[in-house]
């Protein structure tokens, strides 16, 4: 019903890795807040919505490349899994 794993190797992530992981993302979600913060301030307003559109698109650019990267090695992954299947 349960596996349980004894050997040390594959054991997965050390302790050490997962708080390290925790802590990176703890200080970036800190200053992901102070900029979103700061961008409030600056483009408060109705006069300033030429530059909130800007920075809108910005965002949007940002927010793409990390998704086409991970798109693109999901496909490598998936093509090299294909290719290993195709040979066996």
């Amino acid at each position: 019903m349960f596996n349980i794993n004894t050997n040390n190797k594959k054991q997965g992530v050390s302790r050490l890795a997962k708080i390290s992981f925790l802590l990176v993302i703890f200080f970036f979600n800190l200053s992901a807040n102070a900029q979103c913060a700061m961008c409030r301030a600056a483009l408060g307003g109705d006069e300033n919505t030429k530059q909130a559109e800007a920075v809108n698109d910005g965002i949007v650019y940002l927010m793409v490349v990390p998704y086409l990267l991970v798109a693109v090695i999901g496909y490598l992954i998936y093509r090299m899994y294909q290719s290993k299947k195709k040979n066996a």
